[in-house]
This record gives C-alpha cells, structure tokens and sequence, in this order.
C-alpha cells in the first residue's frame, strides 16, 4: 500500500503487534481529523534546522526514543510524511502516531512496520514500559480545547519525554503554509520550559500580521486583550510592518524580514539570524 510514494509492509506479525491492548483510557477527545498533504512540512523542517540532532541523538535512552505524532487525524500522512523526512538523517529513528479515534488507528495499521507504529491513545500518551519521546508534535490538535485545559495536556505530555526533548505545540492553516506554535523543552526538574513562540510563513499568501494573529495556540488566542504581554506582542508587530511597508515593493519576504528587525529594536527578543527569517520563520525567544 502506498502513500504519496511511502511503500510500508503489511506483514501480519507486524500488525499483530501494532494491535496490543493498552489499559488506561486515553485522555483528550478526537479532533477534526481532515488534514492535506504536507501540512505539517514546515514544521518537520522547522525541527530539522533548530535542533536535528535531537533526531539524530543515541546516546542511552534516547537510542530507543520515538517522534510522536499526536492526533494525526482520519489517515496517517502526516506521520509517514515526517518518517520519510526525518529518516534522512536518522534511517532508525522510531515513530509513533497516536490517535484517539480506534478507528483511524486501524485504519492507519497497515502503514505500520518495524520503526513505524499507530497506537491509540490521547495525551497519556500509549507508551510501553521503557519507552520515552524525543520530540512530540502536536499540531491542531488543543486549539479545540478550553484554555483550561491547556497546562494540564501539556504536564500530562511531559511525562514521557526525555530530559532535553521537545514539544512543538500549535496550530496551522488548512494547507500549512501559515502556522504559529509552542516550543518547550524537557528540563531537569521534569518540566516544561517554553523556548520560544514560532510563527511559520510560506509566502505564498504574502505577509501579513493579522493572519498569525488568527492561529495562536489556545494558550494565547485568547489573551488578545490590552495588558497581556502577546496583544503588546502583536501591536508592536503591526507598527514594525507599517514602518517598513515600503520594503514591501520588493515582495513578502523582504517586508517580512524588516518588519523582524524593527521589531527587535522596539524591545522583542527575536531571532534575526537571516537563515530563519528567509525561510519564513519568526522566533520570538521568550520563556512564557
């Protein structure tokens, strides 16, 4: 069986063991689940240029760690899609989709083989005895949640990854060409450490500030109200793309590398490094 060129084994031993039982109930509700082909590739790029040797990291546990796909939806291109990504640079890594949905998990079990599995399960994530995550990836997956229900989700993922490891947390537009997210890193205390607000752009739509705006993560879609610290993110990011419109003449990208820089001037810790901005990608460098 194929998808989009991804050609996986159906051996029946392989399915068997994709099939085990697991005892907890997952925790979480079931998503849209509609997702396009290659949604989620600037994400999966955003990894492998900010820290592709978390991927590629052997060192004890993290030999047998996995990449976990959370909600991957009615089927499982996004995980397949990052597997073939993601193994160029480690042909071993294992992978794991979570689906809370038993139907699009067996849906997605022909897909399975020796490094790819689809389990369900929800933000207790269905890892078994040793097991632990690297990197998590949770993209459109608690925008449908109540804010409330943010910190506990994101504390229950925390249990299962690796000192060092990543969470990226967030949500995109239909097709991904436009996305915003968390980073979070696993600290020594055995919690989340947010690295950074990623706010993601192909171009393709042009550049504009109010279209992040409409895609925050739930911890912040909310907040936009004066007083909180990303409706003043936001303000200031509007005046810096004001103040360097005229930039726009020469296209999206060079407006949208000025309006970075005049941004930074007016106080926000951004990354300004040209290898990210002419990508597309905007780190706002924050621990919220």
């Amino acid at each position: 069986m194929k998808i989009r060129g991804v050609f996986i084994s159906r051996g029946a031993d392989i399915i068997g063991a994709m099939k085990r039982p697991f005892s907890q109930k997952p925790q979480g509700q079931p998503t849209r689940g509609k997702t396009a082909d290659n949604r989620l590739r600037r994400a999966d790029n955003f990894i492998l240029l900010y820290e592709s040797a978390l991927l590629t990291r052997a060192d004890g546990a993290f030999a047998d760690s996995f990449f976990v796909d959370l909600g991957y939806g009615f089927n499982p291109r996004t995980t397949l899609e990052s597997a073939e990504r993601f193994r160029k640079i480690n042909p071993d890594l294992k992978i794991l989709g979570v689906e809370i949905d038993k139907e699009r998990v067996e849906a997605a079990l022909p897909f399975a083989d020796e490094k790819t599995f689809f389990r369900l399960g929800g933000f207790n994530l269905p890892l078994q005895g040793a097991e632990k995550a690297r990197l998590i990836r949770a993209f459109n997956v608690l925008r449908q949640y109540e804010e409330k229900d943010f910190v506990p989700a994101c504390e229950r993922l925390a249990e299962y990854v690796l000192r060092g490891g990543l969470l990226l947390e967030g949500t995109s537009t239909p097709f991904g060409n436009v996305w915003a997210a968390n980073l979070a890193r696993k600290t020594e205390s055995a919690g989340w450490a947010f690295e950074a607000l990623i706010f993601s752009t192909n171009f393709h739509g042009g550049f504009t500030v109010e279209e992040f705006q409409t895609i925050l993560p739930k911890n912040f879609i909310h907040r936009m109200n004066e007083g909180e610290l990303i409706y003043d993110f936001f303000q200031a990011w509007k005046r810096a793309a004001r103040e360097t419109s005229a930039t726009k003449a020469f296209g999206a990208k060079n407006w949208f590398v000025s309006a970075a820089a005049a941004l930074s001037k007016n106080g926000f810790d951004v990354n300004l490094n040209k290898k990210w901005l002419n990508k597309g990608y905007l780190i706002w460098r924050r621990n919220f």
